[in-house]
């Protein structure tokens, strides 16, 4: 069984590797992490430019009616980059959500213009601190008005529309409901919030009476929403593996370049075992997204067992990788000169922007026991 990508997701994936290379350099990344711009609008342009904005989206919406694996190969160059732009906020979850669960006259409305990126979207489902969930969950919907507050929103300020986990009144899991709400009509105020990574904004959505439609059968939130989130969890494991594995070769070519005592510290045991440790937990992280891309692609019956292995191993991976690979370069690694710090930044956050590790061991092991029952 062949579980590589083929030839044209290979080629798609080295003309993605070569634009950012191009233009998306370290000098990017922090020209946003030390500037006011939200995100790099010049990469975010070329990205669209490119139709990766329609990856997935069937070619009757305006997209390229590709599928999940030319996302993973996208995804896993953007990681290696830690691009500063809302591609996963806009790609793997609005627009996934819509795709999932809007009407055709909502899919008509705003699947070309996700695709043609004269929008950015978002999904709005955290309240504060807590899990989200069926218990948590307090914004509601009446009579088309959406009222309450979602906080942090991943890319909120810049987005123009959002799907949001919205309270419809029901009881348990039926108590949740989807709603696609425009973000620059009335009744709703942005504040953007602080984050351990700036490149990747976060804001708080206010709604007051804001306009918004239902999507989906009311009462379903709760379970499309977990339907999107494994989608994207394989794609963001694909974006944690690019990135740990670019940490990974950071700390090697340093210390191949740093000497101490005369000689070069990867030759020391202690950095040795560093790599050694950080390259196998890429390759486990690898394994397990190479799973969830194709129980993903295949719309296979382990999906949400594999969606979350890949998660829990992608998340631990690039966090080990991050931190290791500031600890190779030493004092330096602690610096703001360092380019060290864009990678660790982007790990804790990416750990938690669909749910922590513990919602996800939760949901591995609660599907693998009712399996085992069946």
């Amino acid at each position: 069984m062949n579980f590589d990508f083929s030839d044209d997701q290979k080629m798609l994936k080295e003309q993605v590797s070569k634009f950012l290379s191009d233009k998306c350099g370290y000098d990017v990344v922090r020209r946003v992490l030390e500037s006011d711009e939200l995100y790099a609008e010049d990469v975010w342009k070329g990205l669209v430019e490119m139709g990766l904005t329609g990856t997935a989206i069937p070619e009757e919406y305006g997209g390229l009616g590709l599928g999940a694996l030319e996302l993973c190969v996208v995804a896993e160059e953007l990681g290696r980059v830690a691009a500063p732009v809302p591609f996963s906020s806009s790609v793997f979850l609005a627009t996934e959500a819509i795709k999932l669960a809007g009407s055709e006259a909502q899919k008509q409305k705003y699947l070309p213009k996700l695709a043609a990126g004269e929008i950015i979207g978002t999904l709005a489902m955290a309240e504060g601190t807590n899990a989200p969930s069926p218990r948590t969950v307090k914004a509601s919907l009446k009579g088309g008005k959406l009222t309450g507050t979602k906080m942090p929103v991943p890319d909120g300020e810049i987005a123009d529309i959002a799907v949001v986990l919205v309270n419809t009144g029901g009881s348990g899991d039926k108590a949740l409901s989807l709603a696609i709400v425009e973000l620059n009509g009335s009744g709703i105020s942005k504040e953007q919030l602080k984050t351990i990574d700036p490149t990747r904004g976060h804001a708080a959505l206010k709604f007051d009476g804001a306009a918004a439609e239902l999507m989906g059968a009311e009462g379903e939130g709760w379970d499309l929403v977990r339907r999107v989130l494994d989608g994207a969890a394989v794609w963001t494991a694909f974006e944690q593996v690019g990135g740990a594995e670019t940490a990974m070769w950071m700390a090697r070519d340093y210390a191949l370049e740093r000497y101490a005592f005369g000689r070069q510290i990867g030759s020391y045991q202690a950095i040795k075992h560093k790599l050694a440790d950080m390259y196998v937990k890429i390759e486990l992280a690898r394994s397990n997204s190479y799973y969830g891309a194709m129980m993903l692609n295949d719309n296979g019956a382990e999906l949400i067992e594999a969606a979350a292995a890949a998660r829990i191993s992608a998340t631990q991976a690039y966090i080990y990788a991050a931190q290791e690979n500031i600890q190779t370069h030493g004092g330096i690694g602690y610096t703001w000169e360092a380019n060290t710090q864009f990678f660790y930044r982007r790990a804790k956050l990416l750990a938690l922007s669909l749910g922590s590790q513990l919602y996800w061991r939760e949901r591995l092991v609660t599907q693998l026991e009712a399996r085992n029952a069946a």
